[in-house]
């Protein structure tokens, strides 16, 4: 049976969405829990076992407008572990999603977008 995870936002943590059965995983709203590993861990252990497995295409949809700097580290590590487990068999999309004038999301994306060069990395700008 596939995996799903869906964790309402609240003032402090975003919408958070996980369907296996689409490959594929959401982040929306803010992230400024004071325990972000602690919030993330389920979601961080369910990434580990899905990207060691057979997938062909993963699609991960961040649309997060604010976060902290423990965020970005977490967001970061994600990334890089899923720059590491795409390859030409195991397409991984990550839509980097934000608004036109959220300068420091957009230079974030573009940050990371510099580092994932196994990742299909689109900046989306509304």
């Amino acid at each position: 049976m596939a995996f799903h995870l869906e964790k309402q936002r609240t003032t402090s943590t975003p919408y958070v969405l996980i369907d296996e059965e689409k490959n594929y995983m959401r982040f929306e709203g803010r992230c400024f829990h004071e325990k972000v590993a602690e919030f993330f861990k389920e979601v961080n252990d369910w990434l580990d076992s899905y990207l060691a497995s057979d997938f062909k295409v993963f699609t991960f949809d961040c649309a997060i407008d604010y976060f902290n700097s423990s965020t970005t580290k977490l967001l970061l590590n994600m990334l890089l572990k899923m720059n590491t487990h795409a390859s030409e068999e195991k397409k991984i999309i990550v839509n980097w999603i934000t608004i036109w004038n959220n300068d420091i999301i957009i230079e974030c994306g573009e940050d990371f977008q510099e580092e994932m060069n196994n990742l299909e990395f689109n900046l989306v700008i509304k």
